[in-house]
C-alpha cells in the first residue's frame, strides 16, 4: 500500500553491524542509556548504524514491497567485502566512529553507499519545504544545496561521509572559545576510545544492508528488515 500523503512512516539504509558482532552490542548497550546521564538522545533516536540512504517517506504510487524487492536486489548486485579499520573520533561537535585512514570514492563501502542513493532515489517523496529550510538553517554551500535539491538530502554522494554517531554535539563550545575544548568533552571522547577499542578491534565486514523504520515522528528509528550482500 502507498505510505499516503500524511503516513509518518519514514525509512532508512543503514548500514548495522551483524548483531553477534561485539560492535553491534557495545554500539545498542551505549545509545541504550537514559539521556540524563549520557549525550545520547540524538544517536539514539536514529539507532547505531552508518548511513546509506537517509530517512525518507515512500514516494507516491511506491509500496513497502517494491522497496523491499528493489533493496534486495541492490543487496545481491554487490559483493561482501571487509571493513574499513573505525576508531572513535570526533566529527565537527559530536562523537563519532569514522574510518581511519578515511575511504576513498572507490572503494566498496562508498559504492554502496551511492548505489544506494541513486538507485532507491525513485522511491523517496520529495522533502517537505519545512524539511528543506531546516536543512538550509545550518548553511549549506551551493554543491550541497544542488545535492539536496536532487537527491533530497546535502551530505551525499561525493560529500558522504561515512560515520556512525556515538553523542549529542558536545564540542559546540570549541567554535566560541578557541581550540582548547571543554574538559567534559574530552574527557568523553578519551572515554569512549576506550570502551569501544576492544569491539573496534575485532574483524569486521560489510555482509548486509539494513532498512530502518520510524513509525511515528519522534519515535526511534527500528530495525525491519536485513539484506544479504552476494558472497
Amino acid at each position: 500500500m502507498n505510505a499516503g500523503p500524511a503516513s509518518p512512516l519514514r525509512y532508512a539504509i543503514y548500514w548495522a553491524p551483524e548483531p553477534a558482532h561485539a560492535l553491534a552490542q557495545l554500539g545498542e548497550q551505549w545509545l541504550s542509556q537514559d539521556p540524563s546521564v549520557a549525550p545520547i538522545s540524538e544517536p539514539a533516536l536514529y539507532g547505531f548504524h552508518a548511513t546509506l540512504k537517509p530517512p525518507f517517506r515512500l514516494a507516491e504510487g511506491c509500496s513497502e514491497a517494491e522497496l523491499l524487492r528493489a533493496t534486495q536486489r541492490l543487496a545481491w548486485a554487490h559483493r561482501a567485502f571487509d571493513m574499513p579499520v573505525l576508531r572513535v573520533a570526533r566529527l565537527q561537535g559530536f562523537v563519532a566512529l569514522r574510518p581511519q585512514p578515511q575511504i576513498a570514492p572507490a572503494h566498496p563501502l562508498w559504492r554502496l553507499a551511492d548505489a544506494c542513493v541513486s538507485e532507491l532515489d525513485g522511491f523517496r517523496r520529495p522533502p517537505a519545504e519545512a524539511e528543506l529550510l531546516k536543512r538550509r538553517s545550518v548553511g549549506l554551500d551551493a554543491e550541497q544545496e544542488a545535492l539536496m535539491q536532487c537527491w533530497g538530502y546535502p551530505h551525499v554522494l561525493q560529500r558522504w561521509r561515512f560515520h556512525m554517531t556515538l553523542t549529542n554535539s558536545v564540542f559546540e563550545q570549541q567554535a566560541q572559545q578557541g581550540p582548547q575544548a571543554s574538559p567534559q568533552a574530552e574527557a568523553l571522547l578519551a572515554r569512549l576510545q576506550a570502551l569501544f577499542a576492544p569491539a573496534l578491534a575485532q574483524p569486521l565486514r560489510c555482509d548486509s544492508i539494513c532498512i530502518f523504520e520510524q513509525r511515528e515522528a519522534g519515535q526511534a528509528f527500528r530495525l525491519s528488515h536485513r539484506f544479504d550482500l552476494a558472497p
